[in-house]
């Protein structure tokens, strides 16, 4: 293998190298800490690296393997966390100066568990302020004049930079999937309650969800693999088999995939370049494709999920604004104060249609394998903002599983998302449901 391109390997194709002695962790973490030392300047996707940590884990990873212990389906190779997720061996200072300095005295459920796989932890990546919507430095590596997205700006940007195969984000509302979209990257968030999210940032308990990067779906599957389980310690969890992601995704549907085209009640908040390049999407899947219309009635969602996202932010980001209120932004605090604000009654209704809006897709997904829309209004905007996480709310309320796919370019030749959505726990026919579309496109 060349030893100047080891940067670009993707996470499944460098655990396979490792694990076969072709190269060794080291030189890998070397690899990538050279492409950060190239690339991060100019993107700033860390909020925290330390190369003698990260190497000295490599080392420890090479030695395992040459003593013979058992090694993990991850094992050597590097990966980036949000930094709003607890590391026992580093800060997580959240994004805002209110925590600057903070670090934990354990691992956040998610780590422990990519250590296990014998994963290592290249340091934290830039989140927005407490995960929310104000930017942080990061810039979006194909234009660094742009955004990356958010909250999950630096671990899009690190991934679609070369500088990390895989990294770790959080969805409350288009976290995931709205950075993957801008930074042209695999982006999954996957059914919610399938990862635990002990000893990360809560920002809303109803919508939280962890999501992974990646640069290809073997590689989204490999580790969304590895996170999923259940943990005690978050009751959104619950005891289950394990989900054979990897095992569906590289198996042929046993038909060609039914795929939904939803334009959502938002579909006039997306650019003119994105309705053209969709119309041409659902030209090319042909009869695979069929379009649904969302009820305009089902406009109400969006509000819904922004009722409960704001209280819940109230609630759990109430320290933060007692004693530090001075401090947050001033759209944060605008959101906290309307968060305080909302209704009990209000909160209540929203969460209790929920379940309604389930039962609603739940006969959609009788008729389809995967739900097809925008993941995000078009290019990725100026770096001022985040972008408009619109086209992910419906899917964040609900708790589906969602996917971004990189496969199409918008008019100044950035990435354009493509998001495609599954049933609950339906998770690893979503992604097989993706290969297939994928091929579909890169064909046509």
């Amino acid at each position: 293998m060349d030893p100047n391109a080891l940067h670009a390997l993707g996470a499944a194709e460098a655990a396979r190298a490792i694990a076969a002695g072709q190269i060794s962790s080291e030189q890998l973490v070397q690899a990538c800490l050279q492409r950060i030392g190239a690339v991060e300047p100019a993107v700033q996707a860390w909020q925290f690296h330390d190369e003698a940590h990260a190497l000295a884990q490599a080392r420890a990873r090479d030695a395992d393997r040459a003593e013979g212990r058992a090694i993990g389906p991850l094992h050597g190779v590097p990966v980036g966390l949000k930094d709003i997720i607890d590391t026992a061996d580093m800060p997580t200072e959240d994004g805002t100066p209110l925590h600057a300095g903070r670090t934990p005295d354990r691992d956040a459920g998610v780590v422990a568990a990519l250590r296990a796989a014998g994963a290592v932890i290249m340091g934290k990546t830039v989140t927005t302020e407490l995960a929310t919507y104000s930017p942080g430095k990061t810039r979006n590596p194909h234009d660094t004049s742009r955004t990356p997205g958010g909250s999950s700006s630096g671990s899009a940007a690190a991934v679609a930079a070369g500088m990390v195969p895989l990294a770790i984000g959080t969805q409350t509302n288009g976290s995931v999937i709205r950075p993957a979209a801008f930074c042209g990257v695999y982006g999954f968030k996957p059914t919610f309650g399938l990862i635990p999210r002990h000893g990360i940032l809560k920002v809303s308990r109803t919508l939280d969800t962890v999501g992974v990067f990646a640069r290809s779906l073997d590689d989204i599957a490999l580790v969304a693999q590895t996170l999923v389980g259940h943990d005690e310690r978050d009751p959104d969890t619950r005891p289950r088999a394990c989900l054979p992601l990897s095992q569906t995704l590289a198996s042929s549907p046993p038909l060609p995939p039914r795929i939904g085209f939803v334009k959502t009640p938002i579909w006039d908040r997306a650019d003119a370049s994105t309705h053209e390049a969709f119309a041409e999407l659902v030209h090319t899947l042909g009869a695979q494709c069929e379009e649904v219309e969302l009820p305009a009635s089902w406009g109400e969602a969006w509000d819904c999920q922004r009722t409960i996202m704001e209280a819940e932010m109230a609630f759990n980001l109430d320290a933060e604004w007692a004693r530090g209120r001075a401090q947050l932004s001033a759209p944060l605090q605008a959101q906290l104060e309307r968060g305080r604000g909302v209704p009990a009654l209000a909160y209540q209704q929203a969460v209790a249609r929920i379940p309604r809006l389930l039962e609603a897709l739940g006969e959609w997904f009788a008729n389809f394998d995967a739900l097809v829309t925008p993941a995000a209004p078009g290019e990725a905007p100026a770096a001022e903002t985040t972008g408009d996480p619109s086209f992910c709310t419906l899917w964040s309320l609900c708790g589906l599983p969602a996917l971004n796919l990189p496969l199409m370019t918008g008019p100044n030749g950035l990435p354009l998302g493509v998001q495609l959505v599954g049933d609950r726990m339906r998770d690893a026919r979503l992604l097989r449901s993706a290969r297939w579309l994928q091929e579909q496109v890169l064909s046509s």
